[in-house]
């Protein structure tokens, strides 16, 4: 008899150009070999597909904005937007999402630090 052993992909939101990202991407490849590698600059993420990004991470627009972005404190600091204007702008760009985003099944959690990775890592 032939056992199949069903393992979840693990799926990371990556920008290779972040610190943080490489250590959070780094932290995944040591400890399973199943990762697929999602550079969410060279392809940016839709509205639908970072709705159900912020679904399974169970965080809202804003509370995934880089705060630190030039761009964030030039033209976005100190003005209010509703949700569905922050995924606009999340989605135009790219760079200001908080990184690694790391995807198991339905779940999701920031990387940042890499150890609370462990949770769904080892869930």
């Amino acid at each position: 008899m032939n056992l199949i052993k069903l393992v979840a992909m693990i799926q990371v939101y990556h920008n290779p150009h972040c610190k943080k990202s490489r250590a959070g991407l780094q932290y995944v490849q040591e400890r399973t070999s199943d990762v697929e590698i999602i550079d969410y600059l060279k392809n940016p993420l839709t509205e639908k597909e970072l709705k159900v990004l912020l679904m399974k991470l169970n965080k809202k627009p804003q509370e995934m904005v880089r705060t630190q972005e030039a761009y964030y404190k030039s033209e976005l600091k100190g003005q209010q937007f509703n949700e569905d204007e922050w995924i606009r702008i999340l989605v135009e760009n790219p760079k200001l999402i908080k990184r690694p985003i790391v995807v198991k099944g339905n779940k999701a959690i920031w990387g940042d630090p890499v150890e609370e990775l462990d949770g769904l890592l080892l869930g």
